[in-house]
């Protein structure tokens, strides 16, 4: 252990082919979820426009899609100049590594609250329709506002925990040269390590809860839907499939936050199991290696779900390349239902007055 201060640190950093790769594949990912994202808000804000899409869930979509732009915005060039290029030398100041780590806490965590809330409305909805209707519009307000506040108290504690620091070493006092971090520091590693496992709890009881009520609404969407308050069969039809077209994409989304967050949420734990100054040689080159697995797939994460918005309403999916092309073509949803119902209502309308026409000239030719 003597001889631990005097190891060259940096023979665990990535090869620069590797940095190459992840810093292109960092920046296809940057760029694509920027666009997708944004692109998603403004389909969702004309399917809302055209009847297609309620206000609610709008919001819920909208919210879902900013927390994911600020992931990316905030989290992905600070990682890849600290996680990639310069893994051992930070040159950020005490005070924006705090900032850094609170606020990306803080919208990784309001993007599965968005999740969570979205989810429990349209749970409400499908499940109990009768007290959705109670609900105003304050009602999606709140909810939206109690994800990003959480998420800000989830975060909180990164505040204090976090700083500038070096590694220290088994059985030392003072930190190996040329080794620092924007990391957890050592004189608050209780309550950073507190936090982290509060946060991967978090993140469980939101997969759990979000699989439970899609559960619930699968099971109501089985049974027989005739009559909807008084709606004709047609129209329960349509309100199903749009209901069915939220499940899925709920569904597909709790898949992908199992898979793309359970990586980051392992690296996680490991900074919280171990305190730093008890880091061997083989749990560092560990969590190094993992480091950058566990960020590519936590910001897919962010990237997948304009593409799962895609996957799971073809309607979506035709405004999407319309918003893409700058030639939106989709009409209102009631104009077709209007033109119809003008035409039908037409139809006897001119049946009566050629009824009316015949018995006239019937009665002029009896005279």
């Amino acid at each position: 252990m003597e001889r631990e201060g005097k190891k060259d640190w940096r023979e665990l950093e990535p090869k620069y082919t590797v940095k190459i790769i992840l810093t292109v594949l960092y920046s296809l990912i940057l760029i694509t979820g920027i666009v997708g994202n944004s692109v998603t808000i403004r389909v969702t804000q004309v399917l809302m426009r055209n009847g297609y899409l309620q206000k609610n869930v709008t919001d819920h979509m909208v919210s879902l899609a900013c927390s994911d732009i600020l992931v990316l915005l905030i989290g992905m060039p600070v990682e890849l100049y600290s996680a990639i290029w310069f893994p051992f030398m930070s040159v950020s100041g005490n005070v924006s590594c705090k900032i850094y780590n609170f606020l990306f806490e803080a919208c990784s965590y309001a993007t599965i609250l968005n999740i969570t809330t979205l989810s429990f409305e349209r749970y409400i909805a499908t499940c109990h329709p009768f007290r959705f209707r109670t609900f105003s519009g304050k009602w999606t307000s709140g909810l939206i506002a109690f994800a990003w506040v959480v998420s800000l108290l989830v975060a909180l504690p990164l505040l204090i925990t976090t700083g500038t620091q070096g590694h220290i070493p088994t059985r030392q006092d003072t930190p190996v040269q040329n080794l620092t971090f924007c990391t957890n520091l050592r004189e608050h590693w209780m309550m950073y390590r507190v936090s982290i496992f509060v946060a991967f709890i978090v993140y469980m009881i939101v997969v759990i809860c979000v699989a439970f009520m899609c559960r619930a609404m699968i099971l109501v969407l089985r049974k027989p839907m005739g009559f909807t308050d008084g709606a004709p069969s047609q129209e329960s039809s349509r309100i199903k499939t749009a209901r069915k077209q939220t499940i899925i994409f709920l569904v597909l989304i709790v898949g992908s936050l199992m898979v793309c967050w359970l990586p980051n949420q392992i690296r996680r734990l490991m900074m919280a199991a171990v305190p730093k100054s008890s880091w061997t040689i083989p749990y560092f080159r560990t969590y190094v290696i993992l480091h950058p697995v566990a960020d590519t797939f936590f910001y897919l994460s962010s990237v997948l779900n304009p593409f799962l918005y895609n996957l799971s309403s073809k309607q979506f999916r035709e405004v999407f390349i319309q918003v893409l092309r700058c030639h939106l073509t989709i009409t209102h949803k009631n104009k077709s239902t209007v033109q119809y119902s003008k035409a039908a209502s037409r139809r006897p309308l001119l049946r009566s007055l050629r009824r009316n026409s015949l018995i006239s000239a019937f009665v002029s030719l009896r005279n």
